[in-house]
């Protein structure tokens, strides 16, 4: 059920991830895979109907998450309480402008950058909270979120699960953070766009609304089910006095999304259950024989375990080489460097899995020339 791309089709598709001529790429999160077909006939026939034009103010996107939270996660959540928004990226700047107390940010790192961006862009003044490399421990730090929150911080970002340390967190530690919230009258805004891409063998996820009925999620059906290009994110608000602030902006949330991102988010979430758990399948399979790769061709390598995500964070600082990536790109690969996720942070590189098995082996294989140790 899942189809890889040819390359010739990669490149048509996903002319981004793809644009260098004789470069494997393994660096922006995008899967090498054929979406699932109910989403293309779906937004096939909106455009024959030319449905083009700007979103309804009511559509069935909000039930259709529903249904998908109640029979994946258990998690009962009313469609009114999900609201449309352009991406996650800009929804997670709307509840910052609107939403959130003022005050500095805490951001976990390593984060996707543009955590860090919307911060900046927001006027916030951003309080990092690092992970030590040499750590075992994928956990939040939450002596350090409390020490923060108590110097005067009033919100979190947190990435739930994490991208890129593809952590998946517990009930009990998302409760811990979310006592801390209570504590200092503080707002968590979660991400979970990578939640249905929990792998096998994992702890299962917890939606973070289900712990902390004061927090903000926002999510999408894009990077599940590889469609960034339609432009539909939802924030999920049960607070009705916050769905009401948001209504009253000015530029409201509606208006930043696309038409067919309400087509193609409410097939996903609704009808394509068997191609998720297809899916799911075979990113387990990918990682395990990511394991085997590094452990035969990167004997120096430390890799965090991938529990969640495509998005495998590999740890080369003891093969001796500063900035892997951008050695990498000199052997035809192309990875995502650890410094764009924690600035200053040495020899890491975090890649896309979500690929065919030869490409995957042609990415570690080009890792391992670019520090010395070819296979």
């Amino acid at each position: 059920m899942i189809r890889d791309l040819t390359d010739d089709e990669a490149r048509a598709a996903l002319p981004l991830k793809w644009e260098t001529p004789g470069v494997v790429p393994a660096w922006v999160a995008e899967m090498d895979y054929r979406q699932a077909e109910p989403i293309t006939e779906a937004l096939v026939d909106a455009v024959r109907r030319g449905a083009l034009g700007y979103p309804p103010h009511g559509d069935d996107l909000g039930a259709a998450f529903s249904g998908f939270a109640a029979r994946h996660w258990g998690w009962e959540v009313g469609p009114e309480a999900s609201m449309p928004t352009g991406g996650v990226m800009s929804g997670i700047r709307i509840a910052l402008e609107v939403l959130c107390p003022p005050g500095p940010v805490v951001v976990p790192m390593p984060c996707y950058p543009p955590f860090r961006d919307v911060v900046a862009v927001t006027g916030r003044e951003l309080v990092p909270v690092p992970l030590d490399p040499d750590s075992d421990d994928t956990r939040l730090d939450l002596a350090a979120v409390s020490r923060s929150f108590a110097a005067g911080a009033r919100t979190l970002l947190l990435c739930n699960p994490h991208n890129p340390l593809g952590h998946v967190p517990s009930r009990e530690e998302l409760a811990a953070l979310a006592a801390l919230a209570r504590e200092y009258d503080a707002r968590v805004i979660s991400d979970e766009i990578h939640a249905p891409l929990v792998l096998d063998g994992a702890t299962m996820f917890t939606p973070y609304l289900t712990v902390d009925d004061r927090a903000i999620v926002v999510t999408s059906a894009s990077k599940t089910f590889n469609m960034p290009a339609t432009h539909g994110a939802q924030l999920v608000l049960p607070e009705p006095a916050d769905r009401e602030r948001l209504a009253a902006v000015p530029i409201p949330a509606q208006n930043t999304w696309s038409a067919l991102g309400v087509v193609a988010g409410t097939v996903a979430w609704r009808d394509c259950d068997d191609w998720l758990d297809a899916l799911r399948g075979r990113l387990s399979t990918q990682r395990g024989l990511l394991v085997d790769l590094v452990a035969d061709r990167l004997p120096k390598a430390r890799m965090r375990p991938l529990r969640a995500t495509y998005l495998a964070w590999l740890d080369l600082r003891d093969h001796g080489v500063a900035d892997p990536a951008a050695a990498a790109l000199a052997h035809g690969v192309r990875v995502a460097p650890g410094h764009d996720y924690q600035p200053g942070l040495d020899g890491h590189v975090r890649v896309n899995i979500a690929t065919s098995p030869d490409r995957l082996e042609q990415v570690v294989d080009g890792l391992a020339a670019a520090v010395g140790t070819p296979g």
